[in-house]
């Protein structure tokens, strides 16, 4: 255990970290990977993968393939970023983190080559990824874009599919301040011959997609032109029960999927498309008397998770302005008495257009994640105040989810939002 947590330090102290200190960290080329991935023999042809990127639900599209995969009775690896609580969730085979053992060699292995290289964080993870994906001998991996998508360390992969979820405005210090020039960044990922599934139909964004295929001769196919997805009424918020249509005829019913929020719907029908165009080389399609189990096969953890009852605790890392306005709209239709928000950002977005989000009537409970990144809790309350929104500053996460907690009712309703670090550490 010492041990692991020495290599943790090392890679924490020495590398630069996206998901803590920002933009600095970010590498714009794929130089670092690309020598990485050599040095280790390019792990990364030898797995097939799926790469799926996009603004929102990226990671929700990444657990459902991952857990179709699973019960289609395939080794699956899947990388996943950021990670909530354990640098270990970031690379997982059959729900199963990478072994605390096989971090500890990797980077006691090759440290000269880290310090030569000089990789972000990131870069070293990504390859980490890929060479014990290619030592497990997976059958198929799963992975997610950490951000943008052209620049993104995973791009170095030529995967079997291409899957963007969808595009909004997010990161646009890096990635541009239009939908177009987003979706441009986004659109990197599709490779020459391969297929691209889009989760989206946008008026803005659809053309930058079509160019895109039409150039590398990529067949290219909107998920929402085909599948529509139909929630049914449940007392549950821990599983969502769907209908679900293939151009306008059945073709799933009463399918139980082990996770909730409303933002689920589009990202379903996403996973099942990009299934139907990886058919040929995919097993049929199995979901085990219509149920799918993303939770409890991938570890899928973070989004729209309850993790208290009397008063209910909900946590979910909705963190730009199209995943907390679905997440808000869902939130004042639930039949609780009254919301209280446990409310943290990091410090490099604007928060004045999701702050005109929330509700007015809410109880703010204000904190700043423990992160360099984190925007301190007292500007936060300031900023919120001039939309409207009053509440206090606590010293911590944990400090103002107790406050929320000792306040709120049995009938209340307490939300944890608004950035991943904010749900990482209550989680």
């Amino acid at each position: 255990m010492k041990a692991y947590r020495d290599a943790l330090d090392y890679l924490y102290a020495h590398l630069p970290m996206f998901q803590r200190i920002g933009p600095a960290a970010y590498k714009k080329d794929l130089g670092n990977t690309l020598a990485l991935c050599e040095y280790l023999g390019n792990p990364h042809r030898e797995f097939p993968s799926i790469h799926v990127g996009g603004t929102n639900g990226k990671g929700s599209v990444s657990h459902f393939l991952a857990a179709l995969c699973q019960m289609s009775g395939l080794k699956t690896g899947l990388y996943i970023s950021p990670h909530y609580r354990d640098f270990r969730e970031r690379i997982k085979i059959n729900g199963q983190y990478i072994p605390r053992k096989r971090v500890v060699e990797f980077v006691q292995a090759h440290r000269e080559k880290i310090e030569e290289i000089q990789p972000s964080f990131f870069e070293l993870c990504v390859a980490m990824a890929f060479d014990h994906f290619a030592r497990e001998r997976v059958d198929i991996a799963v992975i997610e874009v950490g951000l943008g998508g052209r620049l993104d360390s995973t791009n170095v992969i030529t995967p079997l599919l291409s899957v963007v979820t969808n595009i909004s405005y997010d990161h646009m210090n890096l990635l541009g301040d239009t939908l177009t020039l987003i979706a441009g960044e986004k659109a990197g990922i599709i490779k020459p011959g391969v297929p691209v599934v889009i989760g989206e139909t946008h008026p803005e964004s659809a053309p930058v997609f079509l160019k895109k295929a039409a150039e590398t001769r990529s067949s290219i196919v909107f998920a929402d032109q085909h599948f529509q997805v139909l929630e049914k009424e449940t007392d549950s918020w821990r599983s969502t029960v769907y209908d679900v249509f293939r151009d306008g005829k059945p073709y799933l019913e009463n399918l139980e999927v082990d996770v909730a929020g409303p933002f689920q719907q589009k990202n379903l029908a996403t996973a099942l498309q990009a299934w139907e165009v990886t058919g040929p080389v995919l097993p049929p399609l199995k979901t085990q008397n219509s149920k799918l189990k993303t939770a409890e096969l991938t570890r899928f953890m973070g989004r729209w998770q309850v993790i208290g009852q009397n008063p209910t605790v909900l946590c979910d890392s909705a963190h730009n302005e199209a995943g907390l306005r679905l997440l808000v709209e869902r939130l004042l239709e639930a039949p609780f008495r009254q919301i209280h928000f446990v409310l943290g950002f990091v410090n490099d977005k604007s928060v004045e257009p999701v702050l005109a989000l929330f509700p007015p009537g809410a109880r703010y409970y204000f904190a700043k994640a423990d992160i360099p990144r984190g925007l301190e809790a007292t500007l936060l309350r300031e900023k919120a105040a001039s939309a409207g929104l009053h509440g206090r500053a606590y010293s911590s996460v944990k400090n103002a989810l107790r406050a929320a907690r000792r306040a709120a009712a049995p009938d209340d309703l307490v939300v944890v939002t608004g950035s991943i670090f904010v749900v990482a550490e209550v989680v």
